[in-house]
């Protein structure tokens, strides 16, 4: 398919900003006090920290700002800020480093004992200042956490908490879990993070839809035929065997990941950027999906378990080899899902997600209905013509592609083939990406909470999805297996070809 790139041009008129999309300079993150949860993990040290090392490079974090670590480990702040620097500080520059590294301390506590938070107290003394804590630790922790946190005295009216996904394992352990949460801090304090709400893409879906009166007036039934969003890694279970056993794709990425990233491509235009006005048209969209009764996961979703296979030139182990015993857990699930609305009645949905799959690629992409009456039948490749397709790249290469027909230049017979309209960010733009923590961090200690699950998102999306997780311990025990490498297994490929539709594979795929 011949691409097209284009480039961006710069309009004359900046168009007014609303302060949940701001930069820095205009929005400035007041002085704070961070305690991060879990600092000593593989989180904080692959995302987190390197976020804010980068915001603090940038000038972003405001000097006098404290982020203290927390720990079960003792250790005291030289030897953290030391074992952090070989973490984080590879091919840094080392003065920006260090000046990081100052605001950094160290807490050893544990949090299955309350009585040990008693050695945070001397490094929160200032009660006005924006006080963040990040839980970077097991939802069955939080509410021991948040109630030391308040036994103790720290929580204060700007004082914020931010949870992991996912809350609980179903409807029920969720409400339990941010019912303890709750009862210390308010939901205007709370912040459930996830982190692909913070990719640039993903923000940018917003803009695509809502700046642009071309996509717009496309984005209904009359002109969408279907829906593919897919979400898919080229890793395995690497060191998350306890969570994922617990967990598998159903909860860990369909439940999150995915029913945002539904939310944001089929909402309603919001009246204005502010966070409820967003939550709320998600909220719409989650309690608008047709549900998945028990007796319907056999037509309407597919399970599945990467076996051994390969993956970028390498051999790799199936699931049971990495675990190191059989399990019935899934490693890959697709779903067909209608949303009933008017705007999107009629239209099917396909979602899906997988590990050790033929390659780390995000995407949405939209395919438009045909043309009314077509007269350039036969001479298009395969005698067909191609549907125009909207493809949105999440990951990686962000960016947009319209796929449109065009005619093959030539004097001979007229002759037709794709062509695509690519536009891609890294290119088009001259700043940096930031990554999505650097931006959900920010906005945390701005009290930008746009980007951030409400409690009612959480509910809904979990009474979807429990349904569906009832059905297959009922009715569908067995995930089917697939190589790892490929896309799935093949009653994936079924899912979506008996409805004459295909999914869109990346090249090699």
């Amino acid at each position: 398919m011949l691409t097209t790139t284009i480039p961006y041009a710069a309009s004359s008129r900046t168009p007014a900003m609303s302060p949940e999309f701001a930069d820095s300079a205009r929005s400035p993150v007041p002085p704070f006090d961070l305690v991060l949860f879990g600092a000593t993990g593989d989180l904080a040290a692959r995302k987190l920290f390197p976020a804010l090392l980068q915001r603090q490079i940038e000038g972003v974090l405001p000097d006098g700002s404290t982020i203290v670590g927390v720990g079960r480990s003792e250790m005291d702040d030289d030897a953290f800020r030391a074992q952090l620097a070989e973490r984080i500080g590879d091919g840094r520059d080392r003065a920006a480093l260090d000046a990081f590294l100052r605001m950094v301390r160290y807490v050893a506590l544990d949090v299955e004992r309350p009585e040990t938070f008693a050695a945070l107290v001397p490094h929160l003394t200032d009660t006005a200042r924006v006080r963040a804590f990040y839980l970077s630790v097991a939802p069955a922790h939080y509410a021991a956490t948040c109630g030391a946190l308040a036994t103790h005295g720290l929580v204060t009216p700007a004082a914020r908490i931010v949870v992991e996904k996912p809350i609980g394992h179903d409807l029920a352990s969720a409400v339990s879990i941010m019912d303890a949460v709750g009862r210390v801090f308010t939901e205007a304090q709370t912040y459930r993070i996830d982190h692909y709400l913070g990719k640039e893409t993903v923000q940018n879906l917003l803009v695509l839809r809502f700046a642009n009166t071309i996509f717009e007036r496309l984005w209904s039934n009359a002109d969408v035929d279907h829906v593919q969003i897919t979400v898919a890694e080229e890793v395995g279970l690497e060191a998350r065997a306890g969570y994922y056993e617990k967990a598998g794709a159903l909860r860990d990425m369909v439940q999150n990941h995915l029913l945002q990233l539904l939310c944001l491509f089929a909402m309603e235009p919001p009246n204005t950027l502010d966070a409820d006005a967003v939550r709320d048209e998600k909220v719409r969209i989650l309690k608008a999906l047709r549900p998945i009764p028990e007796g319907e996961v056999l037509q309407r979703t597919v399970r599945g378990q990467y076996r051994p296979g390969v993956v970028g030139g390498r051999a790799v182990k199936g699931y049971a080899e990495e675990l190191g015993r059989e399990s019935a857990i899934e490693t890959f699930a697709a779903l067909r899902v209608e949303i009933d609305t008017w705007r999107w009645a009629g239209v099917p949905i396909f979602l899906r997600t997988g590990k050790r799959m033929s390659g780390r690629f995000s995407e949405i992409v939209v395919t438009f209905r045909p043309v009314p009456h077509s007269i350039f039948a036969g001479l298009g490749a395969d005698g067909a013509l191609a549907p125009n397709r909207l493809v949105i790249r999440l990951q990686p290469d962000d960016g947009v592609q319209l796929v449109t027909m065009a005619k093959i230049p030539g004097s001979g017979r007229l002759r037709l083939r794709e062509t695509g309209l690519d536009l891609r960010f890294g290119e088009a733009f001259e700043n940096r990406s930031p990554d999505a923590y650097e931006r959900l961090l920010t906005d945390v200690l701005r009290g930008q909470q746009t980007l951030f699950m409400r409690r009612d998102e959480v509910e809904a999306a979990w009474r979807f999805i429990d349904p569906i997780a009832r059905g297959w311990a009922d009715r569908y025990p067995v995930p089917h297996r697939y190589t790892a490498g490929t896309n799935g297994p093949a009653q994936a490929v079924g899912l979506i070809e008996r409805e004459g539709r295909s999914w869109l594979e990346q090249p090699g795929g």
